[in-house]
């Protein structure tokens, strides 16, 4: 069992009957939807709300009823992965392309769980280029307008077309090295016309399970 598999697998024990629980979107996710899929064909009662429509069409196959937005008052535990994450449970999304909507319910979240192998901790973050979703409209002034800000910005494409999100906008993909301070550039980034939301997620996480030395770890902010 790979470290994805072993922390997807242990987030699950943190999901009761009855819950409505945030399904996130991405390789480590993947993990806890098939468990979680399982556990409801042997009789767990849950609703999903998905991140993305890669992961609606998981959960769906794997028997997951899943809810509108609409139609719920709040999500009990929203689980996701990370790109990135430092000592602080500061995190780096959107590497599958899906920020906006797991902003959006890690928010509506009572409790969101990070799931992370080893390989994505850092001192601070900024290794991996911070994803930006942008609108189309005006996109080439809007990345020099992130560019003013440290980095370069490079469209993130699908062969050779634009990548675009299920929301119908862009991604730039920015290299910021080192982020010395993740809550301000969080502010900055979203003050910019154009910028729909940002890779960020700051003061979000309450717990993170990962491997460290070979062990499953939890952290708690």
């Amino acid at each position: 069992m790979n470290e994805k598999e072993l922390v997807g697998i242990k987030v699950v024990e943190y999901i009761k009957d009855g819950m409505v629980v945030g399904l996130g979107t991405g390789s480590t996710a993947y993990f806890t939807i098939k468990k979680l899929g399982e556990l409801v064909r042997n009789g767990l009662n849950i609703t999903g709300v998905p991140t993305s429509e890669q992961t609606a069409a998981l959960a769906v196959e794997q028997g997951i009823t899943l809810v509108d937005f609409k139609d719920i008052k709040q999500i009990d535990v929203a689980i996701d992965g990370a790109d990135e994450f430092d000592a602080n449970l500061n995190l780096i999304k959107g590497g599958g392309g899906a920020l906006l909507r797991e902003k959006i319910i890690a928010n509506a979240a009572s409790t969101f769980i990070v799931i992370a192998d080893s390989s994505k901790g850092a001192e601070k973050l900024g290794t991996f280029p911070l994803p930006v979703e942008i609108v189309k409209f005006g996109s080439e002034m809007t990345s020099r307008k992130i560019a003013e800000l440290g980095c370069e910005p490079k469209l993130r494409l699908n062969g050779n077309q634009p990548f675009i999100t299920d929301n119908g906008n862009y991604i730039l993909d920015c290299d910021f090295k080192k982020i010395e301070s993740p809550q301000e550039l969080e502010k900055q980034l979203n003050m910019i016309p154009g910028v729909v939301e940002n890779g960020l997620f700051v003061n979000m996480a309450d717990r993170l399970i990962t491997i460290e030395n070979g062990e499953l770890v939890e952290k708690t902010n």
